[in-house]
């Protein structure tokens, strides 16, 4: 049987804490008072000096774990492949990028570093005795449009699997199950004066897996207006659906899965998730052995309250596994 925590990526509270309406306490606290038994640090976001972890920084960090019984249970680490003007890092160049981010995660204790896939998988394999040495279990974020069977993952898992390291792995991000539209995207476009018949037959076409070009040049042929092609943009890319949640995917990328990014958009206040079929997904963890955590991550594009809509996916998680 799983062992299933639940924590929260202090992402979730992004918008507030960069308005300067939270400061990182402040997103710490919140997370323990939520019923958080953990939290993930987003580096760049809310680490002053990153790349580098500063004596000040990892002792604000330890003073805040400590006063709120919570710490750190992960880094997610930043790879900007584009950060050079002029040309794209080299592999060895992101691989020395993730040595120092695997050293920093050490040192504020996160036994887990979320990695992001523009390392490729033989820069990944190169760090796996870096992983070992101190501790920390390297993932690859299966993030939406891929999916733990899409081709670019496979690379990666037959990639881990010839190498053997137990500090390889990946971290899978809910959006990747979405089986209806996205509500924040699809109420922007509503907004901004798409006809809700043309937005339909999007969606038919999306579960009809049309291409993107296609799917473009019939919407035009029926009259569709700008609103409804950015939503066609937007169905096509970082928040696709599918007419089912690819949970025998699930399943097989779970004995290699560190922990689970628990993605929302937009959480109801009778506790469901408008566009992932959560039951479904945790149904199939719970079943799993999986021992680790299952992290909060609220993406904020329809303008909600942070706080209320972390809140809310901490609660309706608490829920459905206190049925199973």
């Amino acid at each position: 049987m799983s062992n299933i925590k639940i924590a929260c990526s202090l992402f979730s509270f992004g918008t507030p804490y960069i308005q300067g309406h939270m400061s990182l306490e402040d997103c710490i606290r919140k997370a323990a008072e939520i019923g958080c038994e953990g939290y993930e640090i987003v580096a760049a976001q809310m680490i002053a000096s990153y790349p580098y972890v500063t004596d000040e920084v990892a002792g604000e960090f330890a003073r805040y774990s400590d006063k709120y019984g919570i710490k750190p249970i992960c880094y997610a680490a930043n790879m900007d492949r584009g950060l050079l003007k002029g040309r794209d890092l080299t592999d060895d160049e992101m691989l020395s990028r993730a040595i120092n981010d695997i050293k920093s995660a050490h040192r504020l204790g996160c036994g887990v570093m979320r990695q992001q896939y523009l390392i490729g998988p033989e820069a990944m394999v190169r760090l796996a005795p870096y992983a070992e040495e101190y501790g920390v279990r390297v993932g690859i974020e299966i993030h939406n449009p891929e999916t733990p069977t899409s081709p670019k993952i496979m690379e990666y898992r037959e990639a881990f699997d010839k190498c053997g390291s137990q500090y390889l792995g990946f971290i899978t991000d809910f959006g990747c199950f979405s089986t209806k539209p996205n509500k924040p995207y699809w109420d922007r476009a509503l907004a901004n004066g798409a006809q809700p018949e043309m937005l339909d037959m999007l969606a038919q076409m999306r579960y009809d897996e049309v291409p993107q070009e296609e799917a473009t040049e019939r919407l035009l042929k029926a009259g569709a207006n700008s609103a409804v092609l950015g939503a066609v943009a937007s169905s096509y890319g970082f928040v696709q659906f599918r007419r089912e949640a690819d949970l025998e995917g699930l399943k097989s990328i779970i004995p290699q899965n560190f922990e689970f990014h628990a993605k929302c958009h937009y959480v109801s206040e009778d506790l469901e998730e408008a566009s992932i079929p959560y039951d479904e997904v945790l149904s199939t963890i719970v079943d799993s052995n999986f021992d680790g955590y299952v992290v909060v991550e609220y993406e904020d594009e329809g303008g909600y309250d942070s706080v209320e809509m972390t809140r809310r996916c901490v609660a309706m998680i608490k829920k459905i596994l206190n049925n199973k």
